[in-house]
């Protein structure tokens, strides 16, 4: 939280990405995405969520819409609607 919050005191933006995902059903399920999104993106901070069938990235600079969709569908799982936050 301290970093995020320094960042906005220098003022660098920060992206608030959420993706609805399905087809997660366990733990195992939310890392492997996570662990896709870091490895494709540069992320500050990835979580997927299987209950709330999402998944949240923070970064500072945007990423497309496509190449998140990509990303996820090569893991196995279904992208849905995408929104953003500018922070």
């Amino acid at each position: 939280m301290f970093i995020y919050s320094a960042l906005i005191m220098i003022g660098v933006n920060m992206y608030k990405i959420t993706v609805a995902v399905d087809g997660m059903v366990c733990g195992m399920c939310e890392a492997h995405i996570n662990e896709a999104i870091r490895k494709n993106f540069s992320v500050k901070k990835v979580k997927s969520s299987k209950r709330k069938k999402q998944t949240v990235i923070t970064c500072e600079d945007d990423i497309d819409d496509e190449a998140i969709r990509n990303v996820i569908n090569e893991t196995g799982y279904t992208p849905g609607e995408i929104s953003r936050e500018v922070k």
